[in-house]
């Protein structure tokens, strides 16, 4: 069976110039393409961090004024450790915006907040366990690693269904490749 994968997500923008200063400046994002096919009357911004793909992100100008609604429930982003995490955190508080809430999913720790449109994005990183999703149980970020590290595994270990990462990735190859 073909399995797509999840690569990159488009958002429409009221302010373009804002949300791809945002992309830019407060996740590193890098710009690859922008403008638009004369046919298509929309002017994109096409960004990514990671080189094998062109885009990961593309801001999308004309949000229609009828949107009552985000299109995306969220947007996660994937960084590489705790430390991380909390660096994100602080850019985001620098930027004025609002952290919505920071909790531990037993398999990752995460925050979400708003972007200057008012998108629910998440920023997260993966942790050593697994617990069954869904679960998300708050934390302090501003604990030491070693402090969230032993309370997370103490959480995930009093649940059902606690495995460590490695053996929940064993679970979903088989899942997925069968």
């Amino acid at each position: 069976m073909i399995k797509p994968q999840l690569t990159h997500v488009g958002i429409y923008v009221d302010d373009l110039a804002k949300m791809r200063r945002f992309f830019t400046e407060v996740f590193g994002l890098t710009v690859t393409d922008a403008g638009g096919p004369p046919d298509f009357h929309l002017d994109m911004v096409f960004m990514s961090a990671n080189p094998g793909e062109h885009h990961q992100v593309v801001l999308v100008a004309g949000r229609p004024d009828a949107a009552t609604a985000n299109v995306a429930q969220q947007i996660s982003f994937l960084v590489n450790s705790l430390d991380e995490v909390r660096e994100m955190r602080d850019r985001i508080v620098a930027e004025g915006l609002t952290v919505l809430r920071v909790v531990t999913h037993g398999n990752a720790w995460s925050f979400y907040f708003t972007d200057p449109e008012g998108n629910t994005l998440e920023i997260y990183t993966h942790t050593p366990w697994y617990v069954p999703q869904p679960m998300g149980v708050p934390f302090d970020l501003d604990l030491s690693n070693d402090e969230i590290m032993a309370q997370t595994e103490a959480l995930c270990q009093s649940k059902e269904g606690f495995i460590s990462a490695k053996e929940r990735r064993t679970t979903m190859v088989k899942m997925i490749d069968g």
